[in-house]
């Protein structure tokens, strides 16, 4: 456990699996409202075939010390600026000169691509496990006819109640306004452009990165649609997709489920 503070003095602890003789490092983000803690027994599983594992701290979860409220809010900009560089810079004193990747799962994949793209050289491979982008036409029809109406009303809660009272409505947890704002965007319009930041899209086509992306076979959340459509923006980069089912996992092959037997996740990606 690493305890950092970033520049706009958020402060958080990164968690940390380091085997004896780390053969890489991975800089894993989680998923929305997700906090790192979860992750330990994926990040222990990774450890035992040789990856050094640092587990990230979103703003709001976990070991953070803000919590999304009227007077307290966040967009992509402070997490791609601020929190997720805190966490490279620590890795890089901890495991110097270790060669990185950059992963993360659902929300997290995709900022992991987003981060690459303000900062290549931050990892010299890409991991993805139940990630996607959030656009609405990449999911089925079923998906299509009720999703803009949810990214549309997700954002206006928030707004109203000062953050997305994400466990009341069963979907991601206490999240910032600013954050909702991004999300929606980028689900709405197919594109990642962030406020403050701009549109990452072209610096996403340049990336040249090996991808490792696990799909999870009954995972509506994160669908093969959702996921192509996610290394779409990703031109130049070669992506090794495996898929998982139920029987390979030994729990259901869902969004979440993974993360308590991790072991066939580990295996499709630390090889």
């Amino acid at each position: 456990m690493v305890a950092l503070r970033t520049g706009d003095d958020h402060r958080y602890e990164l968690l940390a699996r380091i085997p004896a003789q780390p053969r890489r490092s991975l800089l894993w983000l989680p998923a929305l409202g997700i906090a790192a803690r979860h992750y330990l027994p994926f990040a222990d599983a990774l450890a035992e075939r040789g990856t050094a594992v640092f587990i990230h701290e979103w703003r709001g979860h976990g070991s953070s010390s803000l919590r999304a409220g009227r007077a307290v809010d966040w967009g992509y900009r402070e997490l791609l600026e601020h929190d997720i560089p805190a966490s490279e810079a620590a890795i890089d004193a901890a495991l110097p000169g270790l060669a990185r990747v950059a992963g993360g799962h659902s929300l997290g994949g995709q900022l992991a691509c987003c981060r690459l793209a303000l900062a290549p050289d931050a990892a010299t491979t890409l991991w993805l496990v139940g990630s996607g982008a959030p656009w609405w036409r990449a999911f089925r029809l079923r998906e299509r006819m009720w999703l803009p109406m949810a990214y549309r009303f997700l954002p206006w809660l928030a707004d109203r109640a000062g953050a997305l009272p994400g466990r009341s409505i069963g979907f991601g947890g206490n999240e910032a306004r600013g954050l909702l704002r991004d999300w929606s965007a980028t689900a709405i319009s197919g594109r990642y452009a962030v406020r403050g930041l701009g549109d990452l899209e072209p610096r996403m086509a340049t990336l040249d990165i090996p991808v490792r992306a696990t799909l999870l076979e009954r995972d509506w959340l994160a669908p093969a649609s959702s996921l192509h459509h996610l290394l779409s923006r990703l031109p130049r980069s070669q992506a090794r997709v495996t898929t998982l089912s139920t029987a390979q996992l030994g729990v259901p092959a869902d969004h979440y489920a993974w993360m308590k037997s991790p072991h066939a996740v580990a295996d499709s990606l630390g090889s």
